[in-house]
């Protein structure tokens, strides 16, 4: 870089450090403060920046992936988007095995990233071979010279939030933290912020957020991988349909599962009250946090932070999408919104 210049290497070097927020109005009927972790002000878009360029670098310092290699990776999207990021400045190819249930947004993002693209179908068994796990899987033993990345079943998927996410946010909230809420789907997002938080202070409440027709919650309080819980859900990025050993279970409190609907509205009603356009995800764990407030689970003293895990324009065909929410049957004559585009003819 020319001497006298500020400015960054390359865009790798924006990720992490990102804002913690303070939420005001979604949340002025409810017990306690609330601070959001905002991930869409990642260069990705999304918490999965962290763990793509951690679990990437981490596999070239030992040799695992070497120059000219392919990545491969499952992803319902924000995963893909950050590893294609990556690869790019990095000089690898990038394949991805994408389910059906992620949104044309972000499918065409990673076409645009230069990722050659798999849809596999989003509600088959996990170990369909059409499953987005067996695509990848094959693609692998098909392709010499290609490293998975495995996210569910990767410790360094938790390593990279235990060194980034857990630190900066004990660090912004000076330890005031009492309670963690974010969305389970991986798992490595709330696991490695967990551990990083506990190791500080035990006491700190981990509040994982779950989906209605995922194994997750039920798992956490049995250890029983029960299928008749398993069905189709909308929510992309949260819950699952199979155990991740990226999820470390026991550094969880509790979990609560939300609905589609309402995740969705809440994800909406978070733009309209706090300017911040964020994902369906989002929707959910502040959808979760209401929840939680009505079994009391906070105090006036409690200090949450939520995690948001994405950026809304991930959502325009769905979430944000009027006639996508009416087509779900989201919108009915108490909740569909007044028309707010004036054509002047």
């Amino acid at each position: 870089m020319k001497e006298g210049i500020k400015a960054h290497s390359n865009i790798l070097e924006l990720i992490g450090n990102t804002p913690l927020i303070q939420l005001n109005k979604i949340t002025a009927s409810l017990k306690g403060n609330y601070y959001a972790k905002v991930e869409g002000f990642n260069p990705g878009h999304s918490a999965k920046d962290r763990i793509a360029l951690h679990i990437i670098e981490e596999a070239e310092r030992t040799g695992v992936l070497k120059p000219g290699d392919t990545i491969i990776e499952t992803t319902s999207g924000n995963t893909g988007f950050s590893i294609a990021m990556v690869s790019i400045i990095k000089g690898y190819d990038c394949i991805l095995a994408v389910s059906s249930k992620s949104s044309a947004d972000k499918i065409d993002m990673l076409r645009t990233m230069g990722a050659k693209v798999y849809v596999c179908p989003a509600h088959v068994k996990a170990d369909d071979p059409r499953s987005y796990y067996e695509v990848a899987k094959r693609l692998h033993n098909e392709i010499k010279g290609s490293v998975y990345i495995n996210q569910y079943f990767n410790t360094l998927n938790i390593a990279a939030h235990y060194k980034s996410t857990g630190p900066e946010i004990w660090e912004q909230t000076n330890g005031q933290i009492t309670h963690l809420v974010a969305c389970s789907g991986t798992g490595g997002t709330i696991s490695g912020t967990a551990r990083f938080l506990k190791e500080q202070n035990p006491n700190i409440k981990i509040i994982g957020i779950d989906a209605y027709g995922s194994v997750l919650q039920k798992y956490h309080e049995t250890r029983e991988f029960d299928t008749k819980e398993i069905y189709p859900y909308r929510i992309e990025g949260l819950g699952k349909n199979l155990i991740p050993t990226a999820t470390d279970f026991d550094s969880i409190d509790q979990f609560v599962k939300v609905t589609d609907e309402d995740s969705a509205h809440t994800a909406r009603e978070i733009a309209k009250t706090e300017g911040l356009f964020v994902g369906y995800t989002s929707g959910a764990a502040m959808q979760g946090i209401k929840q939680l407030n009505e079994q009391d689970v906070f105090s006036e003293n409690s200090n949450v932070v939520v995690i948001f895990p994405d950026h809304g324009s991930r959502y325009m065909s769905k979430i944000f999408n009027d006639e996508w929410m009416e087509q779900q049957g989201f919108f009915d004559a108490e909740t569909v919104e007044v028309e707010a585009i004036h054509y002047i003819k």
